[in-house]
């Protein structure tokens, strides 16, 4: 439910091809609908540009199932993250058109295709490990309406395979970077572009990665001024902050 479709629900109204009584029960859910164990949120795409999206860690398939239902029900995009194939199949019950991408471990249903951002994001990954977080952050951001470009293993160990790509890269208008080791590739593509970096740690790397920690470290002390750092493997964050960016 956004301002558009509440538009045309008092158009219908003032027209008289939709009931009162009908407008209200099709606004009776906003702000949020109450499911018992999870109050789904219809009134956010009003506040905040974008819809609600689902997190499917550690809920079951039929909490997802349900949730990703409603929204769908009330029109637009949906996303599920971080979620299993056990949770698509509940999705995929009720929701025929959802899709599931392995690599990103997302659910999606697509309905609206319009372009809200003014740009393209491009998405970078240091190595071929890091590609699934690379992945959630290019499906985030093509579910919330922009164009995307990927550029993968690409890393500093191998610096003339980003160079290549260095055109491209110049021509966008946010770039998120996803890079697990040492976390070293966010800096390299801060200074050579004149956008924002949103730089993603990942989990990638033997013992003294931490699991990601010296790839955080490592990124929030970036030289490069025009990064900024999200969490560990948080790459729906990344997509969604450049989302908002590329629609200003």
């Amino acid at each position: 439910m956004n301002a558009e479709s509440i538009r045309k629900l008092f158009e219908q109204v003032r027209k008289g091809t939709l009931s009162p009584d009908d407008a209200v029960d099709r606004l009776r859910h906003l702000p949020f609908e109450d499911l018992g164990f999870a109050k789904v949120d219809h009134h956010r795409v009003l506040r905040a540009g974008m819809p609600e999206v689902i997190f499917g860690e550690r809920k079951t398939a039929i909490q997802v199932g349900q949730i990703f239902t409603r929204l769908a029900k009330h029109g637009g995009n949906v996303l599920a993250t971080r979620a299993t194939v056990e949770q698509f199949k509940a999705v995929k019950k009720k929701v025929p058109r959802a899709e599931y991408r392995d690599l990103a471990r997302a659910i999606v249903l697509q309905k609206d295709k319009k372009k809200y951002g003014k740009g393209t994001i491009a998405v970078v990954s240091a190595g071929t490990s890091d590609i699934p977080v690379a992945e959630e952050a290019v499906t985030t951001a093509e579910v919330m309406g922009n164009d995307v470009e990927h550029f993968y293993d690409v890393g500093v160990a191998g610096i003339h395979r980003l160079l290549a790509n260095r055109e491209a890269l110049t021509r966008a208008r946010v770039v998120i970077v996803c890079a697990g080791m040492e976390g070293a590739l966010p800096s390299v593509v801060g200074g050579l572009v004149g956008v924002p970096v949103i730089a993603v740690p990942t989990s990638v790397g033997y013992g003294a990665a931490f699991q990601g920690l010296a790839a955080l470290l490592g990124m929030m002390n970036s030289c490069a001024s025009n990064v900024s750092v999200v969490n560990i493997d948080n790459g729906f964050g990344a997509g969604y902050v450049a989302s908002l960016i590329n629609r200003l």
